[in-house]
C-alpha cells in the first residue's frame, strides 16, 4: 500500500490552488492540511516522514477542491482567529477579518478601564467576535449581541461557551438577542460596536468570489448607496448610548466622508476616524454631543 508524506500533499495542493490563481496558494494548503491533521504548523514542518492515513487524505483532497471552487478556508476549516482568539464559522456568518480589529483598539484606547462594568452591545453580532473580544479584554463587562439571523446567534453563542476557561464567566456575562437592530432592546450602553452591512448593492457582484459567492449576502448589502443600515442605527443610537459613552462602527473605503453627515443629523457627534494597518479609514468613533 503505497503511504501518503504529508508534505507530498501539501505540495501537491499547493499546486493546485496555484493552477486555480489562488494568491494565498501555499497558506491555504497548509492551513487545510493542519486541520484535517489536528497538527500545529510547528509539528507540522518539524516531522518530514509525517504519514497521512486513507481517510486523511480523501478529506484533505476533498477540502483542496473545495478551496479551488473559493469557498473560503475559514468555512472549510469551521475556524478564524480574530485577535488571537480561536472563533467558529459558518456559512451564516461573516469571516471575522484582521481590518476589524481596528474597532476593538479603538474602543481599548477610548475605554481605559479594564475593570469598570462597562455594558456593551453588539449590533449584527455574527460570530459574535467582537462582543466576545471585548468581553475578554474588560472582564468585569456585560455584554448583549444582536443579529437578526438566529443561525448566525448560535454561532455566536458557541463561541461564548468556548471562551468559557479562557475569560471569567463570559457566559454569564453575555446574553444574544434576535431583534433587527436594538428594537428588542431598553437602557442604555458604555460601548457599542458594530460592523453593519455597508456594501453597496450594486457592488456586490463584484466582489471577491469567496466573498459574494460563499459570505452571507444579508451581512453584505448596505442598499444602494451602502449607508443604509447606517441610518437605521443613528435613529437609534441617541436613545442606547450612555452620557459618556462610545460607539465604534466599522466603514467601508471612502465611507468616512458621508457617514459624520448621517451621524450628525441624529444629534449625535463623530468622536474620531481610525485607520486599519493598511492606512485606511475603517472605524468611525460616535459619541454625544459634548
Amino acid at each position: 500500500m503505497n503511504r501518503m508524506y504529508a508534505k507530498d500533499a501539501l505540495r501537491f495542493a499547493v499546486l493546485e490552488l496555484q493552477r486555480a490563481e489562488i494568491e494565498s496558494a501555499s497558506l491555504d494548503a497548509r492551513l487545510l492540511l493542519q486541520h484535517v491533521l489536528g497538527v500545529s504548523r510547528e509539528q507540522l514542518l518539524a516531522d518530514d516522514r509525517l504519514v497521512m492515513t486513507q481517510q486523511q487524505e480523501a478529506q484533505y483532497n476533498e477540502l483542496v477542491a473545495k478551496r479551488v471552487r473559493r469557498q473560503p478556508v475559514a468555512q472549510l476549516t469551521g475556524k478564524r482567529e480574530f485577535w488571537g482568539i480561536s472563533f467558529s464559522v459558518s456559512e451564516n456568518t461573516l469571516d471575522p477579518r484582521p481590518d476589524s480589529e481596528t474597532l476593538i483598539d479603538a474602543v481599548l484606547r477610548r475605554m481605559k478601564d479594564r475593570d469598570a462594568p462597562y455594558r456593551i452591545l453588539d449590533l449584527g453580532t455574527g460570530t459574535g467576535c467582537l462582543l466576545l473580544t471585548l468581553l475578554s479584554e474588560y472582564p468585569s463587562a456585560l455584554g448583549v449581541g444582536v443579529d437578526i439571523c438566529e443561525q448566525a446567534l448560535s454561532v455566536a453563542e458557541r463561541n461564548a461557551a468556548s471562551l468559557w476557561g479562557r475569560s471569567s464567566g463570559i457566559t454569564q456575562r453575555v446574553r444574544f438577542v434576535r431583534s433587527c437592530w436594538a428594537e428588542q432592546l431598553q437602557g442604555e450602553f458604555d460601548i457599542i460596536i458594530s460592523n453593519p452591512p455597508y456594501i453597496p448593492t450594486g457592488a456586490i457582484a463584484l466582489l471577491a468570489p469567496e466573498v459574494k459567492e460563499y459570505e452571507p449576502h444579508l451581512a453584505l448589502d448596505g442598499g444602494e448607496d451602502g449607508f443604509d443600515c447606517y441610518r437605521a442605527i443613528m435613529k437609534q443610537l441617541p436613545g442606547l448610548l450612555a452620557a459618556d459613552g462610545i460607539a465604534a462602527f466599522e466603514i467601508g473605503i471612502g465611507q468616512h466622508r458621508d457617514l459624520p453627515a448621517i451621524v450628525e443629523e441624529n444629534g449625535l457627534q463623530v468622536a474620531g476616524i481610525k485607520e486599519d494597518l493598511a492606512g485606511i479609514p475603517r472605524c468611525v468613533l460616535v459619541h454625544h454631543k459634548r
